[in-house]
């Protein structure tokens, strides 16, 4: 009973939606400019690098609150219920920063959301991550072609640590947590739709840093 509360907590977080906020505070909706998308690259498109940084943190820090205060609330109801709980918030941040409810539910990739997940499920999860994510984007310019990259790995990764038993599904079955989090990544990959097409061509735009 306790995944449709967790599921819609974690939405109500996604929702805070740094790069809508940040940009009506300049005077302009995100969703209007460069890709549309509201996240951010096109944040740092448009309005610069301190707004990229600003977007940046915003969506990374509400997935670490919303899973530190998920992770609070299991310590109540048992350390079993630790991994679960931090699934499902996650799953639901991402839905809220994807389809924001008050944007008429275009909103970002969830790249950065995701990426604090990450950095809270495991160290080795947080320590690929961050290399696969700065090491492929800095050397391609190309952000799209470092969140894939990490997004990819991380499916290969996370597997391999809950059925190596290094990461604890508590009460949920192994094939549970893996379902969720696949689901989690593979809603990323399926947002990244049109920037995999231009990786293919040859057409992805680089980014200037």
């Amino acid at each position: 009973m306790i995944r449709i509360p967790l599921l819609l907590m974690g939405y109500l977080f996604g929702c805070l939606q740094t790069s809508f906020v940040y940009g009506k505070k300049q005077g302009l909706d995100i969703r209007e400019h460069g890709s549309g998308n509201a996240g951010t690259t096109n944040a740092l498109r448009v309005m610069g690098r301190k707004a990229g940084i600003i977007v940046f943190l915003g969506d990374l820090g509400k997935m670490l609150l919303a899973l530190l205060f998920a992770g609070w609330l299991s310590s109540f109801w048992g350390e079993e219920y630790w991994l679960l709980s931090q699934l499902y918030t996650a799953a639901g941040v991402v839905l809220g920063h994807d389809f924001p409810y008050y944007m008429d539910f275009r909103g970002g990739k969830g790249v950065a959301s995701t990426g604090g997940m990450m950095l809270l499920l495991d160290w080795r999860m947080a320590l690929y991550s961050f290399i696969s994510f700065l090491g492929v984007t800095l050397l391609s310019k190309r952000v799209s072609l470092g969140s894939i990259l990490m997004l990819l790995g991380n499916l290969v990764l996370f597997p391999w640590l809950l059925f190596s038993h290094k990461l604890s599904s508590g009460i949920m079955s192994k094939w549970e947590a893996l379902l969720i989090f696949a689901a989690i990544v593979l809603l990323s990959l399926i947002r990244h739709h049109d920037n995999i097409k231009r990786l293919i061509k040859g057409e992805e735009k680089p980014i200037s840093f």
